[in-house]
């Protein structure tokens, strides 16, 4: 067998930034394998490009969740990254930290002074920037990370922050420094290239770094299906590739950093999970540990409202607009290509509280999905109303013993009655916001959830025949203190019971943080790297 320090299953955003470190700051060798692809295509590297993939399965897995009792009985499908550079390849690119609350809410939990505390993980963050307006306390501008504002905004963006200031919101000119609250632009991981707007994912931030070094192998098209484990200790990994069975060894550990679903699958298959389910699939357990039992997503319920002119980014991407587009956008890197279409948002508490509980992005077009059938593009709004700290938990756990099959997962969106309650508090606020000018002389009419739906009965019918996914699952592999009964892993990540072995990605997380999670999964890859490292 070939040997390696580290290998590292997955290769998305904490993967890439862990392999980067480990290999430049550290001279360990490092085996980064990942199922997907090596890339996607230039499409996609275009700012507004990803728009063309959102429901394909190019480089996408879809995960079809349960059928959910307090959804009518619905399994809303949550696609997950499988490619190279993982979420971040895929993504709508926004670059969102959090609230410092969440991080000092881990520190608190984990009871280690200042480990994993806003303090301790806001180097990591700025180490990993390359910001394009802020360089100061908060934000760096050295780091391989392109972050910037979108090169281009919609009119019905710029109504957007009018309105909600004429509600009282104020402006928020950076969402990731002092404070969340308000209404502003979100950056987002992109920035020029050859003198275009390019999207910068952890796979071209991190990992071109080291082209050429031999400490570092890539294998994509490599399907880890189990952990080594050799008395109590993880030694290496099998994998499949082009339709051969591989063993590899690590030297030092098995860092998993295969996503929420399939980093918790690969731990249950490789013995590392509750007992009785591990039992019913006939897989010997190697540690009884709450695998998969933390399960949490931002998930969001429309507003949409149809405008009187032609407002927003309806048409843009078809026909003579999608050609003059990208004529502008390869002659002057300027357009509509140099946006993802979702450039603001509002944070804000419906309940009136200083800290927010929902994050509403600004859509400028109406658009149709799985998941809002009824809604027919056309020119118009669309308000999504983000919960940032669910209440519920959901799971995941094993479908089969076979390697092949997706795991089964309960999203359990609405699982706790307080997730509603807030999601519907949040809808009115989209329906103020319509009601304020300049939007309200622009609306044509409201067309979901509908003028008729006005009680909570009803309103809450229509969130759970539309709730999605915001695409940010975590917590599927908790740390915790050692009186944590929910706890898999300890405060250096290391998977309890069983030597040699970490988890790395959005799964360790107690809670989920207060915004998109790409960002904060680079950060804990940085973090990782060094807790790996310092032993």
């Amino acid at each position: 067998m070939q040997k390696y320090d580290f290998i590292i299953v997955g290769g998305g955003s904490a993967a890439s930034v862990a392999a980067m470190r480990l290999v430049r700051d550290y001279g360990l060798s490092v085996l980064l394998l990942e199922r997907g692809r090596r890339r996607t295509n230039p499409i996609m590297g275009m700012p507004a490009g990803y728009m063309k993939y959102l429901a394909r399965d190019t480089f996408l897995e879809m995960h079809k969740t349960a059928p959910q009792p307090q959804l009518g009985g619905r399994g809303p499908v949550v696609p997950v990254a499988k490619v190279l550079g993982g979420g971040s390849a895929v993504n709508a690119m926004v670059y969102m930290r959090g609230q410092k609350e969440d991080y000092e809410g881990w520190a608190a939990h984990l009871g280690n002074g200042e480990q994993w505390s806003y303090a301790d993980m806001l180097p990591h963050f700025r180490s990993l920037e390359a910001n394009s307006r802020f360089n100061n306390s908060y934000h760096g501008i050295d780091g391989g990370l392109r972050v910037s504002d979108p090169g281009h905004l919609s009119d019905t963006t710029e109504d957007f922050l009018l309105a909600a200031q004429g509600m009282g919101y104020a402006i928020n000119p950076d969402f990731n420094g002092e404070r969340q609250n308000g209404v502003g632009i979100m950056q987002h991981t992109y920035g020029k290239w050859n003198r275009r707007m390019r999207r910068s994912d952890a796979s071209v931030a991190f990992l071109n770094q080291l082209e050429g070094d031999q400490r570092l192998k890539i294998e994509t098209g490599a399907r880890v299906d189990r952990v080594l484990l050799d008395g109590g200790r993880a030694v290496g990994v099998e994998y499949v590739a082009a339709g051969e069975t591989h063993r590899v060894h690590a030297e030092r550990e098995v860092l998993m950093a295969a996503g929420t679903y399939n980093t918790a699958k690969l731990l249950m298959l490789s013995g590392i999970g509750p007992a009785d389910h591990l039992q019913e699939h006939g897989i010997s357990v190697a540690a009884d540990l709450p695998v998969g039992s933390n399960l949490q997503d931002h998930h969001e319920v429309p507003v949409i409202a149809t405008t009187t002119g032609k407002s927003g980014y309806f048409g843009q991407d078809r026909g003579w607009p999608m050609i003059r587009n990208g004529l502008q956008y390869l002659l002057f890197n300027s357009g509509p290509v140099t946006t993802t279409g979702i450039e603001a948002c509002l944070f804000f508490d419906p309940d009136g509280g200083d800290r927010p509980t929902i994050q509403l992005y600004c859509a400028p077009i109406v658009y149709q999905d799985r998941d809002v059938a009824k809604a027919k593009p056309t020119w118009g709004v669309t308000f999504t109303s983000c919960l940032l700290r669910p209440k519920a938990r959901g799971t995941v756990r094993l479908r089969s013993a076979d390697p092949a099959a997706q795991p089964l997962v309960n999203c359990n969106f609405f699982g706790h009655p307080d997730d509603l309650r807030l999601t519907l508090k949040a809808m009115r606020v989209a329906r103020e916001l319509l009601e304020t000018e300049p939007l309200r002389s622009k609306v044509r009419e409201e067309i979901l959830p509908g003028p008729a739906l006005v009680d909570d009965e009803s309103l809450a019918a229509f969130a759970g025949q539309t709730v999605k996914t915001n695409y940010h699952p975590s917590g599927s592999a908790p740390m915790g203190p050692e009186k944590d009964p929910a706890a898999v892993l300890d405060i250096s990540l290391r998977v309890r019971g069983i030597e040699g072995l970490r988890v790395i990605d959005c799964s360790v997380m107690p809670t989920i943080v207060s915004g998109n999670t790409n960002a904060p999964a680079m950060a804990i890859g940085s973090k990782a790297a060094d807790l790996v490292a310092a032993e």
